[in-house]
């Protein structure tokens, strides 16, 4: 088995979600599911690009920039992106603390909304780790934190990972084999979530979980599967 490297992550602004239980939940899978040859049952030399959406401090992204310096049969172009222009600087930091210089690709934008149009369908494998509790109507619009972002799902919980999978289908290569990982909580309605996701033309697979105090967290591997 390959060994692999943590990321070094710094993280002092209180904007930017911080790594926690659901990231771990995305890297120990990873960790199990990358060898010499495979990641995840797709050949590494299929693989050219990977996106980490909403990178936060930079962790995924990094982690996978480091692989690539471990496993020589592993190279794709990495790209990470989120809504906070806090979080991409935090990123680029932990890049560099890490030893890379501009090395991955980092992009400030609203899910797809800045993506060039060089970037469409040309994704292999996707991450995203989304807002993903209900929002309480309580809060005001306008007195909504930036930290806000990285759990706010929308009313239902998953209005965001729902907008996010309309997007996606433009930017992954649906001529290759391709996943999107992302995670879901047991705080949401997951039948409601998974009927809309199949009635998009995805597949959807629970590949790994775990309780954490007072709900349960799902890792899903997803697939256009839409002819």
């Amino acid at each position: 088995m390959p060994t692999f490297t943590d990321p070094i992550i710094n993280c002092d602004s209180e904007s930017v979600y911080a790594p926690s239980d659901d990231t771990y939940l995305m890297l120990d899978y990873f960790k199990s599911h990358i060898d010499s040859l495979y990641f995840d049952g797709i050949k590494l030399s299929e693989i050219k690009k990977i996106l980490d959406l909403g990178t936060g401090t930079g962790i995924i992204a990094i982690f996978f920039q480091l692989t690539k310096m471990e496993n020589l049969n592993f190279n794709p172009e990495i790209h990470g992106s989120d809504i906070l222009k806090e979080a991409i600087n935090c990123a680029k930091l932990n890049e560099k603390v890490n030893n890379f210089n501009s090395e991955i690709k980092f992009l400030h934008s609203n899910l797809f909304k800045n993506f060039p149009n060089s970037l469409k369908h040309s994704f292999n494998i996707i991450v995203f780790n989304p807002p993903y509790l209900p929002s309480s109507q309580l809060i005001k619009e306008e007195d909504k934190k930036d930290i806000d972002y990285s759990w706010n799902g929308g009313i239902k919980g998953y209005e965001v990972l729902i907008n996010f999978l309309k997007s996606a289908i433009s930017f992954l290569n649906l001529k290759k084999e391709h996943y999107i990982y992302c995670i879901t909580s047991s705080r949401t309605n997951l039948n409601a979530l998974n009927k809309k996701i199949t009635k998009l033309g995805y597949k959807i697979e629970i590949v790994k979980q775990k309780h954490v105090f007072f709900e349960q967290l799902y890792l899903n591997r997803i697939k256009y599967n839409k002819h």
